[in-house]
């Protein structure tokens, strides 16, 4: 078992380097079965979640090589179809665009029903419901999603509200079906256009992605390009976060600025400084933080994926801010690890009031999930003291070499190896 370590109370100077986006990659992999040839992605994150999709398409059969530190190459060709269970599926929720891309070369699937972050319910209703329009038959039999279809017929698909897992995986079991699929409502986040660029590349076509209204033409068969991942958005704007918060001057380099504009807008209104250029945003900070409000929202408002990280930097601006949250249900876990660390912070259902305080003090906390680890590191940052952030495994399935980037803007942090605690029994 494994900590960080950190020590607060310093700014933050130089430069970080982002890393190919998690939320890109671990659909765009699971798409490589579509090709059924072979593809190099560039960009890949080294990360847990990544690593697991991979170990995934290695079971069934795909050939797999590192090409280098962040570029691998996916053989698909000599994939054979098989049941995905629940021991590799349970520790992330993107597995279940597998289903997807497997119903859309196989015309089934049977993949156990996904894991991950638990901060509400991950209902799939909007996933089968586009599924079944496309003609398959599916049911969830003890735990497994299991879809079949004949063939796959194109079919105009409402989104009743804005997903972005549905929205991908119909995208995948749509791009072999006969015919036209149209997805309306469909979600516009980065990350989806980021697929269809690559699907694209593969032979499908893909049109009108980052609107809400996707057309897909459906091809006969596609075949193996060479692609590279966007920039990771909400990794971009964490460090972003951070910087404002600890203060001081941070670049943060290989990013793409339009992807962030929801970030820098609430970063300046609390009191930052956000320079953009081609491929990189500079963060600045040296007067007092002010209160702001936010509301995450579906792409391009501000992402739910950055709640827990700027409600850090609210926690300690001057004045009263209201978080609101209107994308998950129960995503305000992290709260009662704040409050331990002096914040004072009131939440009602999906919003949260926070009321700034002069510091953070540091003790030990733990991460709820991926990006409430984060935050927690944030928190260790701008705290006094020192802050021991438990459960890191939620952190690394989404950020690449936290400690080394951290500490190359100056922040004092370490990955503490720690045993666990043993029970003793005494003969009574």
């Amino acid at each position: 078992m494994e900590n960080f370590v950190i020590t607060g109370g310093h700014e933050l100077f130089g430069e970080v380097n982002i890393s190919g986006a998690k939320n890109a990659a671990v659909a765009i992999i699971p798409a490589a079965i579509l090709a059924n040839d072979k593809v190099v992605i560039e960009n890949i994150p080294q990360i847990s979640d990544v690593k697991l999709i991979i170990e995934i398409l290695d079971s069934m059969g795909a050939g797999v090589k590192l090409l280098t530190k962040d570029t691998i190459e996916i053989d698909t060709s000599h994939i054979s179809y098989q049941d995905v269970g629940y021991e590799l599926t349970s520790h992330f929720r993107a597995s279940y665009y597998l289903i997807g891309a497997m119903l859309g070369r196989f015309k089934k699937a049977e993949v156990a029903m996904p894991g991950g972050c638990n901060f509400g319910v991950r209902p799939i209703d909007l996933h089968i419901k586009g599924f079944e329009m496309l003609g398959a038959k599916v049911d969830i039999v003890d735990g497994m999603v299991c879809a079949n279809a004949e063939k796959l017929i194109g079919a105009s698909i409402y989104m009743d509200t804005v997903s972005v897992g549905a929205t991908i995986n119909v995208m995948l079991a749509a791009v072999l079906a006969r015919g036209l699929t149209v997805i309306e409502n469909a979600a516009k986040e980065p990350h989806i256009v980021d697929l269809a660029n690559f699907l694209n590349s593969m032979g499908a076509d893909v049109r009108g992605a980052g609107t809400d209204v996707i057309r897909i033409h459906g091809v006969e068969k596609m075949h193996g390009c060479t692609y590279s991942i966007i920039p990771d958005q909400i990794e971009a704007g964490t460090y972003m976060v951070a910087a404002a918060a600890c203060g001081g001057d941070v670049l943060v380099k290989n990013v793409i600025p339009k992807h962030l504009e929801s970030i820098s807008a609430k970063l300046e209104e609390a009191g930052a400084e956000i320079i953009e250029y081609d491929d990189a945003v500079r963060v600045t900070r040296f007067k007092p933080l002010t209160k702001c409000n936010v509301k995450t929202m579906p792409h391009p408002g501000f992402p739910t994926d950055m709640q827990p990280q700027i409600a850090v930097l609210l926690s300690i601006a001057n004045g009263t801010s209201i978080l609101s949250e209107s994308v998950w249900d129960n995503r305000f876990q992290y709260v009662g690890q704040l409050l331990r660390m002096g914040a004072n912070i009131q939440v009602d259902g999906k919003v949260a009031v926070i009321e700034g305080v002069k510091r953070l003090t540091g003790v030990n906390v733990k991460a709820t999930d991926l990006r409430a680890g984060a935050a927690m590191i944030i928190a260790g940052l701008v705290a006094d003291g020192t802050t021991t952030v438990e459960n890191i495994n939620y952190i690394d399935r989404g950020y690449e070499d936290v400690v080394v980037k951290f500490s190359s803007l100056g922040a004092d942090i370490r990955r503490v190896e720690v045993k666990e605690k043993q029970t003793i029994q005494t003969a009574g």
